[in-house]
């Protein structure tokens, strides 16, 4: 019994990302040497159904805990997070424009079709996007529906306010702190979760099958880097004055690195959530700026809808002006902030895109279906840039107001550097 709990203490004190590094090797080994042993996956299906499961509870418990205290701060602070949001995915946009552009891409069309049923236009999915807030408060967290979630969470929290007594107030802070606890055991977990994620991508779809289109699954996959390391952290530097690429490293090394594998904001909301919470950031804010940030700060799904759609109409031998195509990046990330927040969620909004330029359902459902099959990569590196984005702009905003208080930025920001305050310097 020591032992296992010597063993146990061992791990909880290694850092996450290196048992994280270890299961991925270790998940990598065990396909190629017992890809027979498919139990290994299920290691992956339990850990992501695990945070699709408890994601929705969490941000519900969360938001009204946090209005019903009556300590709720959606302040400036708030407001700058949504603007960097629809900012980030506007430029991811035209960057994927610019990019098209130099890297004009073609595509061998596949001849399946995909079955799921694609909005018809912008109209349709931003009609979506208002119904999707005022559905049913139980459906919305039944079907992780985050818009309707957080909609209802704040009118509960507001009314609670007004009406609950301290002891109701109690319990839900103490359901708050329960549930957060719950979270932090399950990220805990993550290790073996990728490690079966690894396992069953491994064998299952391997490199092999988004091969024939790896130079359009490059020019993807460099976009997304590009706003990642170079357009990201040049509006974070701006904003806080200081070298930005230690906060950009912790935030993808920490959400990016478990979004990759998961592909889905949603289900990395916990994780999120855990990382703005030893980042220090105000918990009133990120718990409502965080889940909102898994429905409308979509970079990656930006990128993808602009490339695809331009990339269909090349194919089609239909000439795209340039003013054409910024009006295509402004569609495309309005459009991208009605993706869901799971695996593949931004494909079925190409169609509409495609129907800017004339395109048939029938052809863009096809390139939907080549999508699909490079999405093995694609939709992991787009959720990766989406969900550590989340933190990042939270986080920019939270210390940009550290700096009007004159309060030093943290360590790894240069925190220790003489901070200027009401015409004096203090450390």
């Amino acid at each position: 019994m020591n032992s296992l709990k010597s063993i146990a203490q061992k791990y909880s004190e290694t850092g996450l990302v290196l048992r994280i590094a270890i299961g991925i090797v270790v998940g990598a080994i065990l396909a190629v040497a017992v890809p027979q042993a498919s139990f290994i996956s299920i290691f992956g299906d339990l850990f992501v159904g695990a945070l699709k499961a408890i994601a929705p509870v969490l941000v519900a418990v969360l938001v009204m805990s946090s209005l019903c205290q009556g300590s709720s701060k959606l302040d400036s602070r708030f407001g700058m997070v949504i603007f960097l949001y629809m900012l980030t995915t506007f430029l991811a946009a035209f960057i994927a424009v610019l990019f098209s552009f130099a890297f004009p891409q073609t595509l061998v069309l596949v001849s399946e079709g995909v079955e799921q049923a694609a909005p018809g236009g912008l109209g349709e999915v931003l009609y979506n996007l208002l119904m999707n807030i005022i559905v049913n408060p139980l459906q919305a967290t039944m079907n992780a529906n985050y818009m309707g979630i957080l909609f209802w969470s704040a009118i509960l929290g507001a009314g609670l306010k007004k009406t609950a007594s301290d002891t109701t107030k109690r319990f839900l802070a103490d359901l708050s702190d329960a549930v957060s606890q719950g979270v932090r055991w399950i990220i805990n977990l993550a290790p073996f979760g990728i490690c079966g994620l690894v396992f069953g991508t491994v064998t299952g779809s391997g490199f092999s099958t988004f091969m024939g289109y790896g130079r359009l699954l490059a020019l993807l996959v460099g976009c997304m880097l590009t706003v990642s390391l170079i357009i990201n952290p040049i509006i974070v530097g701006i904003i806080l004055r200081t070298n930005p690429y230690p906060l950009v490293f912790k935030c993808l090394r920490e959400s990016g690195f478990t979004a990759f594998f998961t592909r889905s904001s949603a289900a990395n909301i916990p994780v999120n959530m855990e990382l703005c919470e030893r980042l220090g950031l105000d918990k009133d804010v990120y718990s409502v700026s965080i889940p909102l940030g898994a429905t409308i700060n979509m970079d990656g799904a930006a990128i993808t809808i602009t490339i695809m759609t331009l990339a269909a109409a090349n194919t089609m031998g239909i000439h795209v002006s340039f003013a054409t195509a910024f009006v295509l990046s402004v569609v495309s990330a309005l459009a991208a902030c009605g993706a869901s927040g799971v695996a593949g969620g931004s494909l079925l909004l190409i169609p509409m895109a495609c129907s800017l330029f004339g395109i048939s359902n029938d052809i863009a459902m096809q390139v939907v279906g080549v999508g699909f099959i490079i999405g093995v990569v694609q939709d992991s590196v787009e959720t990766a840039l989406n969900s550590s984005g989340d933190v990042l702009f939270a986080a920019t905003a939270e210390y940009a107001e550290w700096r009007k208080q004159g309060r030093p930025l943290p360590s790894f920001l240069g925190g220790r550097k003489t901070v200027k305050r009401k015409g004096k310097y203090s450390r």
